[in-house]
């Protein structure tokens, strides 16, 4: 019984003692969590105010940052206001001595009437001393008496002779006229047969010069920092770069049309590839005039191709391929070259001519517009010069130096090419025009004929290819008409640009109008 008791009592101390050194444990962890809560909880506060501090500083930074940018854009600003203030400065000094010289024209054309009025009132003074001497002299033959058989005889046969001279004279007229008549007709039934025989598109290809951006950061970055990237693409290609508040768009501009074209295709390939920096560019451009190049060839061939002329030399071929990136109010001229060779083909056929010659002088006839842009020159001797070096014969060298007219025709090809050129030019839709461009043009033709005294109204009458002047007939004789219609004819050659060529009719009418009562 007592061992038994021992044992409890022994359990019992020794449960004691286990809750008294559990209880230590747990009060030891208790504090011990506690004290690693205080410590975590001390270094978050210090971790939050260290990345207060941190956002704080970053925040200055881009607001800096934002200055900055802000201040460079407004000077970007100030500096093309500048250049726009000093561009609107050199066109209104441009606009002033354009009026200066349009007043000395009208000051010298005032004097010119007053000396053709005067002009007119002598000859009219001696219009009439004419005449009076003239009765006077066939009163006097009227009264003379005495006169021998031989002198009536022979003032009678001098008579005959003038009048038969009259008559001659006459004839070899309206011989001439009817010849004429004939000749235009015949001129006119060939030209409407190469029309009919030669059938082309209404209008040709125009060269696009606008690339399209997916977005305003890849403006950015063709931009690339202060200007990197433009500078050096504008460098690499030759060409402007615009770049406007235009959404998706980028301009490039330059008067040579393969170069344009050469920036159009690189600048989208550049797009396309997103890796856009200076040596990048420069890869690029050099690859695509590498292909530009093998383009103008293949082109040119098929031009040659298409007009069967297989003996062209090869470096003429692609200045061809170069004309078809070249357009002229709108119209392609390797299109307009190619039409040319067609027409004056079937024309010089007609008239018993060689058709290869004049399809080779009217595929070759404005080659010098492939070079107009970097000779100096006009297109017809920089073409007649550079065909020569390739020893074309005259009648080739001749059309292109002379189907504007400038210089003779010396061989019967030249006129052809002229007429076939006039045909493709002028057609209706060869050539594109704006609405305001066309309605300008209009208005800039019966402008010009009103300017003229004596004038009342004036028309401009299809398409601008004629104008029709009605004049006042109390101000306006008939002896003047014809003097005025080419003074109003070259004043328009002198002031406007148009393709083809301008009909001015000059109309003159005097109306005697009374009422019976």
């Amino acid at each position: 019984m007592e061992y038994v008791i021992g044992i409890v009592i022994g359990f019992v101390v020794g449960a004691i003692g286990l809750f008294g050194f559990l209880k230590f444990t747990a009060s030891n962890v208790v504090r011990q969590a506690k004290d690693e809560a205080g410590r975590l909880r001390d270094a978050g506060v210090r971790e939050g105010e260290t990345k207060a501090k941190e956002m704080e500083l970053a925040s200055r930074q881009e607001a800096l940052k934002r200055k900055e940018q802000s201040e460079k854009d407004l000077d970007s600003e100030r500096n093309e206001l500048k250049g726009l203030e000093q561009r609107l400065t050199k066109r209104e000094d441009t606009l002033d001595r354009k009026l200066d010289t349009l007043a000395m024209k009208e000051r010298n054309l005032d004097a010119l009437d007053v000396k053709l009025a005067s002009r007119d009132k002598v000859m009219v003074e001696k219009e009439t001393e004419l005449t009076s001497v003239l009765k006077e002299q066939r009163d006097r033959l009227l009264h003379m008496t005495g006169m021998s058989p031989e002198q009536a005889r022979e003032m009678l046969l001098r008579r005959i002779e003038d009048e038969c001279k009259q008559e001659a004279g006459e004839i070899i007229q309206k011989s001439v006229e009817h010849a004429q008549e004939e000749a235009k007709e015949k001129s006119r039934q060939i030209i409407i047969q190469a029309i009919q025989r030669y059938a082309a598109e209404q209008t040709s290809d125009h060269t696009v010069s606008t690339v399209a951006i997916p977005s305003d950061d890849m403006k950015g970055r063709v931009i690339g920092r202060e200007g990197r990237n433009i500078r050096s693409f504008e460098k690499a290609t030759g060409v402007d770069v615009i770049i406007d508040d235009t959404p998706g768009l980028v301009v490039v501009s330059c008067f040579d049309p393969v170069r344009r074209e050469v920036a159009r295709i690189s600048l989208e390939k550049l797009v396309q590839d997103g890796r856009i920096h200076p040596a990048r560019i420069e890869e690029i451009v050099a690859s695509t005039n590498k292909e530009m190049d093998d383009e103008l060839i293949r082109i040119g061939k098929e031009a040659v191709q298409e007009a069967n002329l297989p003996n062209i030399a090869k470096p003429i071929i692609p200045l061809l391929g170069r004309l078809g990136y070249r357009t002229s109010y709108g119209q392609n001229v390797l299109k307009h070259s190619l039409e040319v060779a067609y027409l004056a083909q079937v024309m010089a056929s007609e008239l018993g001519l060689d058709g290869v010659l004049a399809r080779r002088c009217g595929l070759l006839h404005d080659i010098g517009k492939a070079m107009d842009h970097e000779t100096e020159g006009g297109h017809p001797q920089i073409g007649m010069e550079f065909l020569r070096k390739f020893n074309e014969s005259e009648a080739v060298l001749n059309a292109a130096l002379g189907h504007h007219g400038d210089v003779p025709a010396t061989t019967p090809y030249t006129p052809i090419i002229m007429a076939a050129d006039a045909i493709s030019a002028s057609r209706p839709g060869a050539r594109r025009e704006s609405l305001e461009r066309y309605i300008k043009r209009l208005q800039d033709l019966e402008a010009i004929a009103l300017e003229f005294e004596g004038v009342r109204m004036a028309y401009a009458i299809q398409a601008g290819r004629e104008v029709r002047v009605i004049v006042d007939a109390k101000l306006v004789d008939d002896k003047i008409s014809a003097k005025l219609a080419r003074d109003i004819a070259k004043k328009i050659e002198d002031e406007m640009q148009y393709p083809g060529e301008i009909k001015v009719t000059l109309i003159r009418e005097l109306r005697s109008v009374e009422y019976a009562r």
